[in-house]
């Protein structure tokens, strides 16, 4: 048993009522692990409070933003985990974080399945042009536009993690083909799952409805542009909830403007918030929400557990198999 109580400090969320029972719950469960929890919101976020809250903590659970060497040189003394609230770390200085002896974690597979049905949400509200007909009858225009069914249809899915995969055994109940594109395939759940392995060229050739769940690196920038969109069938739509960037926006305004695709459901930007002048937002055929695929009471409870079973195993278990830079225990700082 570790001596000392191990205090964690949370940033994420908001200060709603949700948020206020979901910290309320995730402070309780800290306690029957012996460890002190607190929430700090950061609304909008602060570095300098994140700092100063930081150097009082032995780990911290924190949001979407920029975590570099001003942060991390600040807080080495005590601060010695950061758990990401979700899964992408591309504003995450891994390197500068082991250069100070702070491992950095995700919470991966904790909001699989509210980012799936998200993803299989946006890609039948497209097909169906929900957004297009509530607009219809709000405006008393009772006009019965003709959408498209996915059953009988083919489905693309790039990047076959476990929300790619969680994806896939949502849509094995419309009798569509599953086709996906994953440049470090796991064959055996390839084949467990009943799917197929494409070239990402023939996955846009041949797919009706393409969702992306890949994270933002370096070769995923922008790897969908005009191009790729260009291969895509004109009936076919775009769903992308994994991360801004990966898709060209300028790209994507120019194929929906011009019909090159029918339609995409976006929930993450380049941007965000998106900026008001996009032009994204003057197109019809399109369906934008802001960011919030994982945002389910579950998927929340899920991920805040999630993290501080996370800062628990590595303090009290030196269970170091949640982070994303494990080469952190080689810095010269190191010490758990």
């Amino acid at each position: 048993m570790v001596a000392t109580m191990k205090r964690i400090v949370s940033f994420f969320g908001d200060d709603s009522d949700i948020f206020q029972e979901l910290n309320k719950k995730a402070d309780a469960y800290a306690a029957s692990l012996d460890m002190e929890y607190e929430w700090i919101p950061q609304l909008p976020f602060s570095k300098d409070s994140v700092i100063q809250e930081l150097k009082k903590s032995d780990a911290g659970i924190i949001d979407i933003e920029p975590y570099d060497e001003d942060i991390f040189s600040k807080i080495e003394d005590r601060a010695k985990i950061l758990v990401r609230f979700g899964v992408g770390f591309d504003k995450v200085d891994l390197e500068t974080a082991s250069k100070h002896g702070i491992a950095i974690a995700r919470t991966t597979g904790a909001n699989t399945t509210a980012v799936a049905e998200m993803a299989l949400t946006l890609m039948l509200a497209c097909k169906r042009l929900i957004i297009k007909g509530q607009k219809c009858v709000m405006t008393g225009n009772w006009v019965k536009d003709v959408g498209h069914e996915i059953i009988n249809g083919t489905v693309g899915i790039i990047g076959f993690g476990v929300i790619g995969r969680r994806l896939a055994k949502l849509l094995s109940g419309f009798d569509c083909r599953i086709v996906v594109y994953d440049p470090y395939p796991n064959l055996n759940l390839i084949q467990e799952l009943g799917v197929e392995l494409l070239p990402l060229d023939e996955l846009l050739q041949i797919s009706d409805a393409i969702s992306i769940h890949v994270p933002l690196l370096k070769e995923t920038t922008n790897m969908i542009g005009r191009n790729e969109l260009k291969l895509m069938k004109e009936s076919a739509v775009l769903v992308n909830t994994s991360r801004g960037g990966i898709v060209d926006e300028n790209a994507l305004y120019e194929a929906l403007s011009n019909g090159v695709i029918a339609g995409a459901g976006f929930d993450v930007f380049a941007i965000e918030p998106l900026p008001l002048d996009s032009p994204l937002l003057k197109l019809e055929n399109v369906i934008l929400t802001p960011h919030v695929s994982s945002q389910t009471v579950e998927s929340l409870w899920n991920i805040y557990k999630m993290a501080i079973d996370i800062v628990y195993d590595f303090y009290h278990k030196k269970d170091f198999s949640n982070i994303l830079n494990p080469d952190y225990i080689n810095a010269d700082k190191y010490n758990v």
